[in-house]
């Protein structure tokens, strides 16, 4: 099982930021910069949705942890 590494706050802006990412994509953006917001929107839902970042485990980074340090 994966443990989560985000915290309530993080997965907030994560959603927030994803889905202005998306809508931005859909209707303001054209080309390759809709695309990459779309994708990078999607990603955000997903970790905010799922409250884990494998970047943040990469780095060893964990925002939900208050009582573990930032490796």
């Amino acid at each position: 099982m994966i443990s989560r590494n985000v915290a309530s706050w993080d997965r907030i802006v994560r959603l927030v930021v994803g889905l202005a990412l998306i809508v931005a994509g859909l209707w303001y953006l054209s080309g390759v910069g809709s695309w990459i917001a779309i994708i990078v929107g999607i990603i955000l839902l997903v970790t905010g949705i799922v409250g884990f970042c494998p970047l943040y485990r990469l780095f060893g980074l964990c925002t939900g942890c208050p009582d573990k340090q930032s490796a």
